[in-house]
């Protein structure tokens, strides 16, 4: 059994770059390896008929994100604000030279 390996994994900022929610950005909150998809958070949004159970009497229709395929999605990379160490200045090396 072979391990697939992609470009983004669960937890990374993305933007779709393709197909009818381009420009949309998101968190990646699933990536299903066997159909090459990945849940975006907030991106294809669609409504699931959910029948009637304990938890829902009345059934009720759920809103959930929808898979679109790991192609259309690129990383994006967020800009890392690195605190630099400021090296001490030493004053008395340079007085004495």
């Amino acid at each position: 059994m072979s391990r697939m390996k992609f470009h983004v994994k669960k937890g990374d900022e993305v933007e779709v770059i393709s197909g009818n929610f381009k420009g949309s950005t998101g968190k990646i909150l699933e990536v299903l390896p066997a159909k090459q998809r990945v849940l975006v958070e907030g991106v294809r949004i669609i409504k699931k008929h959910l029948r009637k159970s304990e938890d829902n009497p009345q059934g009720k229709i759920a809103e959930r994100e929808g898979p679109i395929h790991i192609s259309n999605v690129k990383l994006v990379e967020k800009k890392a604000e690195k605190k630099t160490k400021v090296k001490p200045k030493k004053e008395a090396e340079k007085k004495a030279a």
